[in-house]
């Protein structure tokens, strides 16, 4: 049927959702056909949308349902960037060595290579469904597509406010991590004569994200540039620390340690036994480092052929980061004390500073936090785009309270300034926890692990099943064997995550300061988020709402999509 003529294929809408800003429509009866196709293995009725054919970055926005309203600035370099800056290998490393050590230097060294393997399979799927469908909503987006007819609306916007939270107190843990490398370097310039405080590190902390908020408030063109300088900033102190670092270390402590200590010294500082001390305390440096590269799905719509670019970015930051880190790893476990008792113990602070001081000396420890610090001011810039993307697209979909003020963009700068502000202020708010003590600190960064592993995965189980014949492959897939095979090895993984980052780090003696109260913060939340959407939220949020009208989607796809849809040649 050709949608040559308007007036022979006139189109019935109604409108669903009113708005300040532009309106969200549901297709109704025959209608609906212009769109939508409908499933046959129980994930009821969704937008076509087939990545490979389309021809550009605004057809296939229109196709997922969106006008384009942001600016597509960042190359395949950049969306790489910000993956890899929020990540920060050195300034990550530094902030979760100490629990990686808990184990001794082989916990930290096989931990680390063993999960970031098992990592880089959850990417690739990622890499896939972004491919499939790169929208900046990303897991809640295909959370809904997926998930089975009837429960789609409640269970992505569980995912939207996991997502959304994971990222915020990602914000959280990067900045409090940098809130205590100040401190490292300060505490380094008085020689140890300096009490750091919750109140301290908060002020330090809510300063950072202030600044970050004002840095992120600029034209997208120069967000995208930060990532660049980002990723020179990061690679410039590793190469500095691999080269500075063991020549301090033969010259002021006579050698390294050896194969034997690096590789196979075992040493299990907890009361658990040894196989599940080595994965509470190995896996975790890894999967807290390598966390965050959904950054690159939600610039999905500033990224130029995002449809490329983003799993190229996924899977590349995650690649190079596992490698990179592994190798990070092993120069600082030859060149460590091999008391690791006085390095965890370090007045300093940072099992890191302790490491550097030993083998280089005050001045270059102070050196190393400063850029250290500097990298990690980055990490916290980029992630605050991301969860500002995550936070604009969920209230496009009028997920989140204020949403019709939240989804404003400048129509001058093409930048979300309210989503930026509301993500700012979020993290603010969840910071507050690290004024309690440090277990509601520890259970802060580990919502962001569990809250992030539950968006991942979720999508993942219902492409594989409800969902499993409206998947259209991009230009990455792995092919229908190796695909599902990589894809339930991740969700397996994604899940033994979730249930290990709700455990403390003692088995014996748990105090209210020792308990990890991840196990109640994250499934309290997400208990909480699917009461509130049954009690006040379901009347708003409706799944994934259109800013096109049928004009607009017409003129966006082309005729070649509309009869595909219209003829139903696919399922």
């Amino acid at each position: 049927m050709s949608m040559s003529s308007k007036n022979e294929n006139k189109i019935s809408v109604e409108q669903r959702i009113s708005t300040d800003i532009g309106q969200a429509y549901q297709l109704q009866g025959l209608g609906s056909n212009l769109r939508s196709i409908r499933s046959k293995t129980g994930a009821g009725e969704v937008n076509y949308i087939d990545a490979a054919k389309s021809v550009n970055d605004n057809q296939l926005l229109a196709e997922i349902g969106y006008k384009q309203e942001l600016k597509r600035q960042f190359s395949t370099l950049q969306v790489f960037g910000i993956a890899f800056s929020i990540m920060g290998l050195l300034p990550s490393i530094a902030s979760v060595m100490g629990g990686g050590l808990g184990g001794g230097p082989a916990t930290l060294v096989w931990g680390w290579f063993v999960a970031a393997f098992f990592i880089l399979l959850v990417g690739i799927t990622m890499a896939e469904h972004a491919s499939s469908i790169p929208t900046a909503g990303g897991l809640y987006y295909w959370t809904y597509y997926y998930a089975p007819e009837g429960y789609k609306e409640i269970i992505s916007f569980i995912i939207g406010c996991s997502n959304s939270l994971a990222l915020a107190a990602g914000v959280c843990s990067i900045d409090y991590g940098l809130a205590e490398e100040i401190a490292a370097a300060v505490t380094l310039t008085k020689d140890g004569n300096f009490e750091v405080t919750s109140g301290k590190l908060y002020g330090i902390f809510a300063g950072a994200v202030m600044v970050m908020c004002i840095c992120t408030c600029v034209a997208s063109g120069a967000i995208a540039r930060l990532q660049t300088l980002s990723i020179f900033a990061n690679l410039f102190i590793i190469v500095l620390l691999f080269i500075a670092l063991p020549i301090g270390t033969k010259h002021r402590m006579g050698g390294f340690n050896d194969g034997d200590f690096i590789f196979g010294k075992y040493e299990n500082l907890s009361d658990w036994n040894n196989g599940w001390q080595f994965c509470l305390a190995g896996f975790m440096p890894a999967v807290w480092t390598i966390g965050s590269f959904d950054s690159c799905v939600h610039q999905s719509e500033e990224a130029k052929d995002a449809k490329k670019s983003v799993p190229i970015g996924i899977i590349s930051s995650i690649a190079v980061c596992w490698i990179l880190g592994w190798l990070i790893i092993i120069c600082l476990m030859a060149c460590i004390n091999p008391d690791i008792d006085s390095v965890l113990d370090s007045k300093y602070g940072f099992a890191l500073a302790q490491i550097i001081y030993d083998s280089l000396g005050k001045k270059w420890a102070i050196a190393f936090m400063s850029l250290i610090a500097f990298c990690q001011f980055l990490m916290g810039a980029s992630i605050t785009t991301a969860v500002s993307r995550q936070v604009w697209a969920f209230s496009r979909d009028n997920g989140l309270p204020l949403s019709k003020y939240i989804k404003r963009v400048d129509s001058k700068y093409s930048v979300p300034f309210f989503a930026i502000l509301a993500a700012c202020v979020g993290s603010l708010i969840l910071g507050l926890l690290c004024l309690i003590d440090d277990a509601a600190t520890d259970a802060l960064f580990s919502l962001a692990v569990a809250g992030n592993n539950l968006a991942w995965s979720t999508p993942t189980v219902f492409r594989l099943t409800s969902g499993r014949d409206l998947f259209r492959p991009g230009p990455f897939y792995l092919g229908k064997i190796w695909s599902p095979i990589v894809a339930w090895t991740g969700v397996a993984f994604q899940l033994f995550i979730i249930i290990l980052v709700m455990f403390p780090s003692q088995q014996h003696g748990i105090t209210k300061s020792t308990m990890n109260y991840a196990c109640v913060i994250g499934p309290g939340i997400w208990i909480l988020a699917g009461i509130y959407y049954k009690v006040y939220k379901k009347k708003y949020y409706h799944g994934p709402a259109t800013n096109l009208s049928d004009d607009d989607y017409t003129e966006a796809v082309g005729a070649d999509v509309i009869d595909t849809i219209m003829s139903k040649q696919e399922p």
